[in-house]
């Protein structure tokens, strides 16, 4: 198919901030032993055409078809809730990123399951982080200076407005939302921590995980 968007959303949403994210997700992964992949939640393509460039044997997997060509990749539409382990079995690991948070909280646990259930022995999982944090940049060089500042405090205290649904229902920071409970909640659905990542810009909380 035709890609569903045009060059200009493409290169806007795919922001210099935003790059650090989808080049995440390729840093975790090089850190195992793996060959076929599934991506869920692929968005506009850009970690879906990085790793089928980078050799890995990709499939995505989302709600709805795919909005963008990509003619090579296979694609599964399956509605995530409702997944059984079954269904994508023989993934050497999954990359689900900034996708769960888009789900109820309590429907993370039945998802997390069936992807465990997959036998799938990695998975990479990010979802926003909104707790305390500073992030502070700095470029200079003769011709100029740039710099970025920005800092998140107090929301730990504050109850996360849910969006409409397809959007955010809560984030990691928030009230009830502590990094601990996401970090117990990825336990107890079968995954044991390998390593774990902060992004700026985009603040998210990325783990590596493996089948407990």
């Amino acid at each position: 198919m035709d890609n569903a968007f045009t060059r200009d959303e493409w290169i806007t949403y795919y922001s210099q901030k935003r790059i650090v994210h989808q080049w995440t997700q390729l840093h975790l992964l090089s850190q195992v032993p793996c060959r076929r992949l599934l991506e869920i939640g692929p968005a506009m393509g850009l970690v879906t055409a990085l790793l089928a460039n980078a050799g890995y044997e990709v499939t995505t997997l989302d709600q709805q078809a795919r909005p963008f060509a990509q003619p090579d990749v296979p694609h599964l539409q399956r509605e995530i809730t409702t997944l059984r382990g079954d269904e994508i079995a023989g993934f050497d690991a999954i990359l689900c990123c900034e996708t769960l948070e888009h789900l109820d909280w309590e429907a993370t646990g039945p998802v997390l399951r069936a992807l465990r259930a997959s036998g799938a022995p990695h998975l990479i999982v990010s979802v926003p982080y909104m707790a305390f944090q500073v992030t502070f940049d700095l470029y200079a060089n003769r011709q100029g200076l740039r710099h970025y500042f920005s800092m998140k405090k107090l929301l730990s205290r504050r109850e996360f407005r849910r969006e409409p649904p397809g959007g955010h229902q809560w984030e990691i920071g928030y009230k009830g939302f502590k990094l601990r409970r996401w970090e117990a909640r990825l336990a107890e659905c079968g995954w044991a921590i390998r390593a774990r990542e902060f992004t700026a810009h985009t603040r998210s909380v990325f783990h590596l995980l493996e089948a407990a």
